[in-house]
């Protein structure tokens, strides 16, 4: 008689599978958030500006940011807390003040950029007389993020990120249409080029690290590991949710650095970026389809980043008083926290709609500086954290992501002093 195969190991791969779908979200939204407005001109400035020349540096930054996502998501999923929560206990609330003060600072020029980029995305497809249209159009969309947040549930909210990501991929197709020398791109991911002069180099690098692993990325996704409520039985579906947005916002960063220098800097030699639009126009060179992707891309960017940046910021405020906090929650429930996140929007809607197009992308560029500049804080912040074996047990870090995460530290520190002594 034959023996018919047991159906078990399907159904455990299956089983596996729906459990890694439900811890899915928080790695994922948080790592493709970093590609928002600001994330997007930076990227689109350098490849205009250096071209392929900064792969190496972006490659490198792929690392640093999964490493320092899968500490914030462990130590999420291990003490059930967010990271101004523990910044809090561990070191005091003068220390957690003043990093929440600067936080809140560098977060708000992003959010301003995150709206400027919508009404940017929209726009640069209007004729000159339809450019009133974003006077209705950001104080309209900022209404619709605040009751998406305000009144949706948890779930809800993280099925919006996640569809909305998608757009990314806009991306991808822009960077085939530009049609570059994938030899030339790849040479330079592994060999780093620089250029004669550093001056402008070493500021466009920070951005590009600053962008990349955006402090406020760190504090959102462990709040929303703890928001969503992983347990540590799921931990290594939770730390591969990490791996897998972490590399894939990443793979598309590099699409839009190879996009704009396809475009802008091999056929034209080095080129200023000034506006979103000047991006989504040179692309316009690919023919309609380079121009509308771009500005597809530019729109759901700048509309995960205008949502998952306030919300960053109203969670690291609020644990870092010990305030109520989390999705989902009425405004009784947690008033700071909704409050908080209403300030930010309050705050940057009238700055889109009556500063120059010019001086905003002055802001956007200042804030990816501060973020750059920030993060070694938050970074050994982290570090002290996690490596805490009365909070971490088992679940400390390894050499080799104490190394990865010091060595972040240092070439940011590096590149900063680099820069004011090249001024």
């Amino acid at each position: 008689m034959l023996e018919t195969s047991s159906p078990r190991p399907t159904r455990a791969r299956r089983s596996r599978f729906v459990v890694f779908l439900s811890v899915l979200g928080p790695g994922l939204i948080a790592a493709a958030a970093g590609n928002e407005a600001g994330g997007i001109v930076t990227y689109s400035s350098i490849g205009a500006s250096f071209g392929y020349s900064m792969l190496w540096l972006l490659a490198l930054s792929t690392l640093s940011l999964i490493v320092a996502q899968e500490m914030g998501t462990r130590m999420g999923v291990v003490t059930g807390k967010g990271l101004a929560d523990l910044i809090r206990e561990e070191f005091g609330v003068r220390v957690v003040v003043f990093a929440m003060a600067v936080l809140f600072i560098a977060n708000l020029a992003t959010t301003i950029s995150e709206l400027a980029g919508i009404s940017a995305a929209v726009t640069m497809f209007l004729p000159p007389s339809l450019k009133w249209v974003h006077f209705v159009l950001i104080p309209m969309v900022a209404m619709g993020l605040w009751l998406l947040v305000t009144r949706g549930s948890y779930r809800r909210i993280e099925r919006v990120f996640l569809t909305l990501c998608l757009v990314f991929f806009a991306y991808v197709f822009a960077a085939f249409y530009a049609r570059p020398d994938w030899g030339h791109v790849g040479r330079e991911l592994i060999h780093p080029q620089f250029p004669q002069s550093p001056r402008g180099y070493l500021p466009k690098a920070i951005q590009l690290i600053g962008t990349t692993i955006a402090p406020w990325m760190q504090f959102y996704v462990q709040s929303s590991v703890r928001d969503k409520g992983t347990r540590k039985e799921n931990y290594a579906h939770a730390r591969l949710d990490v791996f897998i947005g972490s590399t894939l916002s990443n793979i598309i960063s590099l699409f839009v650095i190879v996009a704009c220098a396809a475009t802008l800097y091999i056929p034209h030699g080095p080129t200023e970026i000034e506006l979103p639009s000047d991006a989504a126009q040179a692309l316009s060179g690919l023919g309609s389809w380079g121009r509308i992707l771009f500005g597809v891309g530019l729109l759901g960017a700048s509309a995960v980043g205008a949502v998952v940046v306030p919300l960053s910021t109203a969670y690291a405020v609020t644990e870092s008083i010990g305030s109520e906090s989390g999705l989902g929650r009425k405004v009784r429930e947690a008033p700071l926290f909704v409050g908080v996140f209403t300030a930010l929007l309050v705050i940057a809607t009238p700055v889109v709609l009556f500063t120059p197009e010019a001086s905003l992308f002055k802001l956007i560029e200042k804030a990816q500086l501060i973020n750059g500049v920030l993060l070694p804080v938050i970074l050994i912040f982290m570090l002290r954290l996690v490596n805490n074996k009365r909070l971490m047990g088992k679940f400390t870090n390894g050499p080799i992501f104490n190394a990865i995460a010091w060595a972040t530290v240092l070439l940011v520190v590096g590149l900063s002093v680099g820069s004011l002594i090249v001024r």
